[in-house]
């Protein structure tokens, strides 16, 4: 599905489906910016309120779990919305047929 990091391939490698009209935008970043930031605020304060460190111990630790986390999860996150997409017939994928395996 995926020709880079976050690049959508212009069409699936195994099924033939073509993506090149995917639009997912910034529904990825959206999504991992509220739930992830706010189980990672969450964890902050939990953090902050319990043992009280030093500032530079919260950005040693939240920064690299921040940055790293929201990175990871934003290619799930934009595979999910693609899958909707086609499941739904938005974005594109109005016309697609449905294939042998019931995609």
């Amino acid at each position: 599905m995926f020709s880079g990091f976050l690049t959508i391939a212009p069409s699936c490698g195994v099924c033939g489906l073509t993506l090149a009209h995917e639009d997912a935008g910034d529904g990825p970043a959206v999504f991992v910016i509220l739930i992830y930031g706010f189980l990672m605020a969450g964890l902050a304060a939990w953090v902050e309120l319990s043992y009280e460190p030093p500032f530079w111990v919260h950005a040693v630790i939240f920064v690299p779990l921040i940055l790293g986390g929201s990175a990871l999860l934003l290619r799930p996150f934009k595979a999910t919305l693609v899958a909707l997409q086609y499941k739904h017939r938005v974005a594109g994928f109005e016309n697609e047929p449905d294939g042998p395996a019931g995609r």
